[in-house]
């Protein structure tokens, strides 16, 4: 039985992309729908659709070029153990900026820099670059 669908959900796109994967179906939950929305909005998977079933198809997306993945890293922060949590001053950035943070705020999910611009802190739940 698995606890953290986020833990689960970042694990099957990290699993996928190693094994180049084209679709990844990812459960259903209102976190999973939420991150893969932000996901999609930064340019890091190509589109979500809804299975019959109510799980998500993820289309990842790779350079056209050199057929890499366009996610390098995928890492869970904040974990259901030890939770971390940042106020907007110190959001830290992932990789001077190339990389983007998903935290928890009171606003609902939003990206480091999304909540850097309305002064927000939050628990820093994912990091993707």
């Amino acid at each position: 039985m698995k606890n953290d669908n986020l833990s689960d959900m970042l694990t099957r796109i990290r699993n996928a992309n190693i094994l180049h994967r084209r679709n990844v179906i990812i459960p259903k939950t209102k976190i999973n729908e939420k991150v893969l929305n932000l996901f999609e909005k930064e340019g890091f998977i190509e589109s979500i659709a809804k299975e019959q079933n109510g799980d998500f198809s993820v289309l990842l997306k790779y350079d056209k070029k050199t057929k890499k993945p366009c996610i390098t890293n995928l890492q869970r922060i904040s974990k259901p153990g030890l939770r971390i949590y940042s106020n907007h001053k110190e959001i830290p950035e992932v990789l001077g900026g190339i990389g983007v943070f998903i935290l928890s705020t009171s606003k609902g999910l939003l990206t480091d820099k999304e909540a850097k611009q309305q002064k927000l802190g939050g628990e820093l739940l994912c990091s993707i670059w």
